[in-house]
C-alpha cells in the first residue's frame, strides 16, 4: 500500500489503495476475467512481471482478490470487495470516453487492441469449426503489423506469428482507425465505405464480421456534443 493520506475520509482511505500505478488496471482485467499471471501480463503488457507480482500481493493482502491454486496453475479471483469495484472502474471508463478523447501514438497498442478484441467475440454467430482473422496494420513495425485471431469452438487465442491457418477475412487499416472502430469513435460502416478500414474475403464473411464481436462496452456511450 502507498502512503497514507492521514485523512479519515473514506475516499482517501480507499485511494490509499487504489491510487498506485497499474492497480486499477489490474483490477478492470480481473474484472474482464483475466484470472491467471500471464492473463494479467497480455492486459497490461507494458507492466513489468516483478511490479504486478508486487501489485497482486498487496491486492490479496488487501481482500480485495484472493489466490487460489488450480492444479499446477495459480488463479486470482475477485472478492466480493474487489466485484464491488466494478461499477467504479465502468463509472471511469464512462467518464474517459466522454471527455478524455485525445489519443497519442504512444496509447496505440496493437498486441492490447488484438487481446481486447478476443474476449469479446459472439462465439454464438461465428461459423462453425476455425475461423482465422488476419488483421493487419500497414503503418505498425513490421514486427508488430500482422494479428491472427484464431477462434475455435466457444474460444479464441491471438498469434503475432503465422499458425498456418487459412485465413477466412483480412482486415487491414492504420492502428489509429481501428482503435477507433473498436472505442466506437468510428462506426464500421463508415469506416468501410471512407475506405480507411479494407475488410477482404468472401462477401458472407465481410458482411457478418462486425457482428462476431460485441466491442467494447465504452463504445456506445454518448460522446458530448
Amino acid at each position: 500500500m502507498g502512503s497514507s493520506y492521514y485523512q479519515f475520509c473514506p475516499v482517501a482511505k480507499a485511494m490509499e489503495m487504489l491510487d498506485e500505478r497499474w492497480t486499477l488496471l489490474v483490477v478492470r482485467e480481473l474484472l474482464s476475467g483475466s484470472q491467471h499471471f500471464n492473463e494479467l501480463r497480455r492486459g497490461v503488457p507494458r507492466m513489468s512481471p516483478s511490479l504486478l507480482s508486487k501489485r497482486m500481493q498487496q491486492l490479496v493482502r488487501a481482500g480485495i482478490v484472493e489466490r487460489a491454486a488450480d492444479g499446477n496453475e495459480v488463479r486470482y479471483v475477485l472478492t466480493p470487495a474487489g466485484e464491488e469495484l466494478r461499477p467504479v472502474v465502468e463509472a471511469l471508463g464512462v467518464w474517459g470516453t466522454r471527455w478524455i478523447g485525445d489519443l497519442g501514438d504512444m496509447d496505440l497498442d496493437p498486441k492490447l487492441l488484438l487481446w481486447d478484441m478476443h474476449r469479446r467475440i459472439d462465439h454464438a454467430v461465428v461459423p462453425v469449426g476455425r475461423t482465422v482473422v488476419l488483421f493487419s496494420f500497414p503503418d505498425v513495425h513490421p514486427r508488430a503489423r500482422d494479428w491472427w485471431l484464431v477462434i475455435t469452438s466457444g474460444e479464441a487465442d491471438v498469434c503475432d506469428v503465422d499458425p498456418g491457418y487459412t485465413v477466412a477475412v483480412t482486415v487491414t487499416a492504420s492502428l489509429r482507425y481501428m482503435v477507433a472502430v473498436w472505442r466506437g469513435d468510428l462506426s464500421w460502416r463508415d469506416a468501410v465505405r471512407s475506405g480507411v478500414v479494407d475488410v477482404h474475403g468472401p462477401e458472407a464473411f465481410r458482411r457478418q464480421l462486425p457482428r462476431w464481436f460485441t466491442f467494447s462496452e465504452f463504445a456506445s456511450v454518448p460522446r458530448p456534443t
